[in-house]
């Protein structure tokens, strides 16, 4: 069975001469349709730079992407956007300020040629738990965690099977952090979808993700289970330090 992505030694670099920066170099993982794959590392690790070489918005100067079988066109095309959409970090600096959040929701939709905007957009706050009643507010009259819910339904109003999630949590107040990981895992039950959820966080990855991809300077370090994860069966020295470092990890 042919996996949904399919990553092959992708490369990303910055810059040349002796300002060159190899963010990503030679990394290869497959994620199936409904699973939820994690990539874990330290800042700078090179975690990020993969789902924006996904999404078209770091160069590839290596290896190939496929999603569904078919490799990805540079630039990407609208089909693509309907397919993948991603959720960044920063829920205060990804959604505009003086846009209501109908306006926010309602880009996307005139963008690809939706025609049915009014049910999609009640029916994408619905899906985050927010309803009708946030249509016509801005940004500044949501809480940090509000405003990721926003992100959450702008990604899923075009009904994408694929989710790249940057640190959805991060930005967060630990007390909304599980709200909104509970809502994402809920999510992919119900409608289906396809997650890679980039994080610092081993325990975010271990609730989230079934397996994940270790990541330093830029390079796989290993690839392990949930369930290797939680009993500490880590083969390489540096997830080893990663999971000594977490602190809060736990095996249940």
């Amino acid at each position: 069975m042919t996996a949904l992505i399919e990553v092959r030694d992708l490369a990303v670099t910055f810059g040349s001469g002796r300002q060159q920066v190899r963010a990503v170099r030679g990394v290869s993982f497959d994620v199936e349709q409904g699973e939820s794959f994690g990539l874990v590392g330290e800042s700078g690790s090179g975690k990020s730079t993969v789902l924006r070489a996904i999404c078209g918005l770091a160069p590839m100067t290596g290896g190939t992407v496929h999603i569904g079988g078919k490799p990805l066109k540079t630039p990407r095309d609208p089909a693509f956007y309907q397919q993948v959409q991603m959720v960044f970090q920063d829920p205060y600096g990804s959604i505009h300020p003086r846009h209501t959040i109908d306006r926010v929701l309602s880009e996307p939709l005139a963008i690809h040629g939706f025609k049915d905007a009014e049910t999609r957009i009640e029916r994408a706050l619905e899906d985050v738990g927010l309803g009708r009643g946030f249509r016509f507010r801005y940004p500044h009259q949501l809480s940090g965690g509000q405003r990721q819910r926003v992100a959450i339904a702008r990604a899923l109003i075009l009904e994408p099977q694929i989710l790249l999630l940057d640190e959805p949590t991060s930005a967060l107040d630990a007390s909304i952090q599980a709200e909104v990981l509970n809502l994402l895992d809920a999510l992919r039950v119900d409608k289906g979808l396809t997650y890679v959820l980039v994080s610092h966080d081993l325990a975010v990855v271990s609730h989230m993700c079934r397996r994940l991809l270790v990541m330093q300077h830029g390079q796989a370090v290993e690839e392990l289970t949930r369930d290797a994860l939680q009993a500490r069966a880590a083969t390489k020295d540096y997830t080893r330090q990663l999971l000594v470092a977490s602190e809060g990890f736990k095996a249940p």
